[in-house]
């Protein structure tokens, strides 16, 4: 593997803005529309009281994901184990060939932390680091949500114009200068979530696949993400095969005093 994975790992980290699980068998979910969970009179706030009550909710997220990195058609395949207590951090260790470590990242509502292992070096931010690569709508809750199929919470607003399309419902709308669309499937589990700002040429598409029973949550063992970052072109694919809810977890995060600071 090349060793700019910091780089690549910064970049994954702000655009979505990764072990300790028991091996079990997946059990694929059918999804099917919930007629409790829809309300009848199909009005916006109905209806986001109704998408609420199916968000998953946890304390602490463990998971496993087989994950393919593209930036502008340079490929890697990696495995990402994340843990994340919600909302106070996001652990993520990503390991390459032989299962060798090559950087682990730590990110907080405050913070971004990296270290890269292959290189010796360690990059230390604030959050706002990331609006470099993406809006200033993303915040940490952002990532989050992303990582467990989970709408992210600022779609969710009165404003948002309500839609059914094919069996889905949309909902889409303006926030500030970001313009974005939820889609919903029968069950009102996300299966697509769009953010796009045309005037700095940036945006981002999330697709959830494969649904999956974790810990008696639903969750989506497929995730799609493809960027645009003005010339900067990333898609992220991952592919959980471990997940698992309210284990109790470590958070490991150490600089070595050898390390330098990355340039």
């Amino acid at each position: 593997m090349k060793k700019n994975i910091l780089n690549k790992l910064l970049i994954v980290c702000c655009l979505l803005v990764m072990v300790s699980c028991k091996a079990r068998k997946q059990v694929l979910v059918t999804r099917k529309a919930d007629s409790a969970a829809k309300p009848a009179d199909n009005k916006v706030s109905s209806m986001l009281t109704a998408i609420r009550a199916k968000q998953v909710n946890f304390n602490t997220f463990a998971g496993k994901a087989k994950t393919k990195l593209d930036i502008n058609g340079n490929s890697n395949d990696v495995t990402l184990n994340i843990r994340i207590e919600r909302d106070k951090r996001i652990w993520v260790s990503i390991t390459a060939i032989l299962g060798v470590e090559a950087a682990r990242a730590l990110i907080t509502p405050d913070s971004i932390l990296l270290i890269n292992r292959l290189q010796g070096v360690y990059l230390r931010k604030p959050f706002d680091y990331v609006y470099k690569y993406a809006s200033s709508q993303v915040n940490y809750k952002t990532l989050e949500s992303l990582l467990i199929g989970n709408a992210v919470p600022e779609l969710l607003n009165e404003k948002s114009d309500l839609a059914n399309t094919d069996g889905n419902t949309v909902l889409s709308g303006t926030l500030e200068d970001l313009l974005y669309k939820l889609v919903l499937g029968a069950d009102l589990k996300v299966t697509q979530t769009n953010l796009s700002n045309q005037n700095v040429g940036q945006s981002l598409q999330v697709i959830n696949n494969t649904f999956i029973q974790a810990t008696n949550r639903v969750i989506p063992s497929q995730i799609d993400i493809a960027s645009v970052v003005k010339d900067k072109k990333i898609q992220v694919n991952l592919h959980y095969t471990k997940a698992d809810f309210d284990v109790q977890q470590e958070y490991p995060f150490s600089i070595p005093a050898s390390y330098e600071p990355a340039k």
